[in-house]
């Protein structure tokens, strides 16, 4: 069963998340580059909003997913927003786009390379915009399940 109040409690630390990278929508890339304290409050925006989706993205899949969806074991962190079209969440280009995401929090979280500053300016924009309509998806999927599923 959907635990509706865990992922609206999410949905709502992402959208308040979005709000404080809302406040970096406008800074330059030089000025991204030369503050590391703004650089690193950027990029812990984007971890915990990204961080924030897969566990939404976990949750659904384990409560929605009947085993008849593709690739419905080991799924990656990208796959994951793959799924979410799969169980009818939000359409397939959208979770396509959306799990770009993932590669940029990869890089944040295991330092496999070098965090390139430009990259993290470039999601800041892409950040908002995806996100934003990542929690619309998730939300007006949430109204359209049944009351009895409610927690």
């Amino acid at each position: 069963m959907v635990n509706k109040l865990l992922v609206r409690r999410k949905l709502q630390l992402i959208a308040e998340e979005l709000g404080r990278l809302l406040t970096f929508q406008n800074i330059s890339l030089d000025e991204l580059k030369q503050d590391f304290i703004r650089q690193a409050a950027v990029e812990r925006i984007l971890e915990r909003i990204i961080q924030r989706a897969l566990d939404i993205n976990a949750h659904l899949i384990a409560e929605l997913a009947t085993g008849g969806e593709e690739k419905i074991t080991r799924l990656t962190y990208r796959d994951t927003f793959l799924q979410l079209a799969e169980l009818g969440v939000c359409s397939r280009e959208f979770a396509e786009s959306v799990a770009r995401s993932v590669g940029l929090r990869n890089i944040l979280v295991h330092e496999y390379n070098a965090v390139d500053v430009a990259q993290v300016h470039t999601s800041i924009r892409e950040c908002l915009q995806d996100y934003e309509r990542y929690v619309a998806y998730v939300m007006a999927f949430l109204d359209k399940l049944s009351d009895s599923q409610d927690a």
